[in-house]
């Protein structure tokens, strides 16, 4: 959906005159209302000033993009004013804003959230703020959207004849575990690079909404070669005899021109698919085997996420419930001895149930299944997802209905996923020499059949093992929280390894192992140590914030520009938002953030802040134990990175 589609003439006005924010607010509502888009402007307008009360939503560079979804919005729009004299917007960055837009959406799907990430992308360029600002009427403020819109996302427009005729040279696929920044951070670098080196590009993302901008088989039949940027699985079996270059995400985002030049100098190995080839295994040349191991693991965390988050909220919301309704969760134990805290008001106990059952119940299934699905293909989701399952229940021989000794966990769900995985695969090569009048009962009866065998025999046999390990684990976890000296050490090695690759693979095998222990093991150790992933996430964006706002002369005029947005990633639990800064000063902003973040998450483990959510930043505040000192540990760690940012990396010559 184009901007251009969602914003008309009359929601536009243009070198208006406002006194204040709440003045700016009702100008923009009042353009919604009387262009036909809201049923209700007061109920849209509650909702423009809750979303405020949660955090400002100007970004810095003069800009600032309030949103709201209601039920009183008749379809997605926007409205827009500028403003030439400025308006405090209580922006990040202290500056008045001259250019705002107000984006109403609906309550069903996350247009907005579509819309505000196009117009963030198109508002980093500072020219094109710039003519927005300077537009005299309507009609030009729209022409210019339209033709940024046209440059930065050239498939949606339409084509010139020459494109039509010859298509694109070049194709490439990105992808990331969560599909939220690095996705579509390494599309736009790619098309940047294109664009300046004069090949024609298209890029397709493959988001936390689904596949956008796909690539058609007359544009695959056409093109040079592809790139697949991507650090989880993608289906490639479309790719057939073409060549293709297959490399992590971060390349995508660091190093597009010579991964273009990979496939205009025919540097890519050609990728042959066959029927006992995964389709989602993808092209593996010019990859090695712990690649490979990554990006099956990658599969199943990012299948994982969306149920993590989620139940883990739900579950928090019901703790709260009971907390606000007296109960003591030191006390609310039942007959049998177990601790039944979320549980003992109704609506809590609703909660707790609904929570339990997306992350604790599904999480394990959706990992192992999604891993050895990344492995074996469709017939892999069977076996991984029955393997998950065991794992959580704690199947033996002796107990099939489960034994909570036996108990493996998230390690077991691992062991699971890539083990039965493996195993599958190996079956279905030995079944590619079955006689071929057995091929369409294969996938029906011979995979699932003996893919349950497989897992069954498997679980029951290692989950005795693997239960120790995990109660192990878990016991010497909740006694380490009893001792400062051993707890605080671990709160700050995972928030460091948070800031060391900001999404990439320390980062991720940080979040999953806090995750993992809150899901499975609900204690006040896993909580602290929940508490310190999240501020030590939260770090290395703010820190870069601060010191591209106090210690100016160490950055250029465009890094300065798109620094105050980071104070809202940060504050958002994005780390992704450091990423271009680490990417250009690697030695300098890596060492900062991962110091910053580590004293943060010591500093939360001492002061003894807990979480029960597994992400969200200031959004699940309430969830926060100790919120004032976990905060206080977030704007030392933020400070300490942004003064060591600035010792390492020197002022710039003028």
């Amino acid at each position: 959906m184009r901007i251009t589609d969602l914003l008309k003439k009359q929601s536009i006005a243009l070198g208006v005159s406002v006194k204040d924010k709440g003045e700016a607010i009702d100008k923009l509502v009042d353009l919604h209302e009387s262009s036909g888009n809201l049923s209700d402007a007061a109920a849209y307008k509650e909702g423009i000033l809750a979303r405020e009360q949660m955090g400002t939503t100007a970004i810095g560079m003069e800009v600032a993009i309030p949103h709201a979804k209601s039920e009183a919005v008749k379809a997605p729009a926007l409205s827009a004013i500028t403003v030439p004299g400025g308006v405090d917007y209580d922006s990040p960055d202290g500056q008045p804003c001259k250019l705002i837009f107000m984006i109403a959406a609906t309550t069903d799907g996350d247009v907005h959230l579509e819309v505000l990430a196009r117009l963030m992308q198109m508002l980093m360029h500072e020219d094109f703020t710039a003519k927005l600002k300077a537009a005299k009427t309507p009609d030009e403020f729209l022409k210019i959207i339209d033709d940024q819109e046209t440059k930065q996302f050239p498939d949606e427009a339409a084509a010139p004849a020459e494109a039509k005729k010859e298509g694109y040279r070049v194709l490439a696929v990105t992808a990331c575990p969560t599909g939220i920044a690095h996705t579509y951070m390494a599309a736009e670098a790619l098309a940047k690079a294109g664009e300046a080196m004069g090949i024609t590009i298209k890029v397709e993302t493959n988001g936390s909404g689904g596949a956008k901008n796909v690539l058609t088989a007359e544009e695959i039949a056409n093109c040079d070669g592809i790139i697949i940027a991507a650090d989880k699985s993608v289906e490639t079996a479309r790719f057939n005899g073409k060549p293709v270059y297959s490399t992590k995400v971060a390349d995508g985002i660091h190093k597009p021109e010579e991964l273009i030049n990979k496939i205009v100098n025919g540097e890519a190995p050609v990728f042959h698919s066959d029927k006992a080839a995964s389709a989602s295994e993808g092209p593996a040349d010019n990859e090695s085997f712990g690649r490979k191991l990554y990006k099956h693991l990658m599969n199943g965390v990012s299948h994982m996420l969306p149920f993590v988050v989620a139940g883990g909220i739900f579950i928090a919301i019901a703790f709260l419930i009971d907390s606000f309704s007296g109960v003591d969760a030191a006390t609310a134990y039942n007959e049998a001895g177990d601790n039944i805290f979320g549980s003992v008001t109704p609506v809590a106990a609703w909660f707790k149930t609904m929570g339990g059952f997306a992350m604790s119940t599904l999480m394990l299934p959706i990992l192992a299944g999604f891993i050895a699905r990344s492995i074996a293909d469709r017939p892999g989701l069977l076996v991984g997802m029955v393997g998950g399952f065991l794992a959580a229940n704690g199947s033996t021989f002796l107990a099939p209905a489960g034994d909570k000794t036996a108990v493996s966990g998230f390690l077991g769900a691992l062991l699971a996923g890539f083990i039965a995985g493996w195993l599958l695969k190996m079956f279905e090569k030995l079944c590619s020499h079955l006689p071929q009048a057995l091929e369409g009962i294969k996938p029906i009866l011979l995979y699932p059949l003996a893919g349950l065998g497989i897992v069954a025999v498997m679980m029951c046999a290692v989950n005795p093992i693997m239960g120790l390990i995990n109660t192990g684990m878990t016991n010497g976890v909740n006694e380490m929280a009893k001792n400062p000296a051993l707890i605080v050490p671990l709160c700050a090695l995972l928030a460091g390894m948070m800031a060391i690759d900001m999404g990439g693979p320390f980062n991720k095998a940080a979040y999953v192992t806090a995750a993992g222990l809150l899901a499975n093991s609900p204690s006040t150790a896993t909580y602290m140590i929940m508490a310190a992933v999240m501020v030590g996430g939260m770090v290395p964006p703010i820190a870069i914030a601060l010191s591209t706002t106090i210690f100016r002369n160490r950055w250029t005029d465009e890094e300065r520009k798109s620094g105050p947005v980071n104070f809202i990633m940060g504050l958002s639990f994005i780390t992704e938002g450091a990423i271009p800064y680490a990417a250009g000063h690697p030695l300098q902003v890596i060492p900062s953030c991962v110091v910053g973040s580590a004293a943060a998450g010591a500093l939360s483990a001492l002061f003894g802040c807990t979480l029960m959510a597994p992400h969200g930043g200031i959004f699940v505040l309430p969830t926060i134990g100790n919120p004032l000192l976990y905060f206080l540990a977030l704007l030392i760690g933020s400070v300490l990175g942004m003064f060591m940012l600035a010792i390492l990396k020197r002022p710039l010559k003028k």
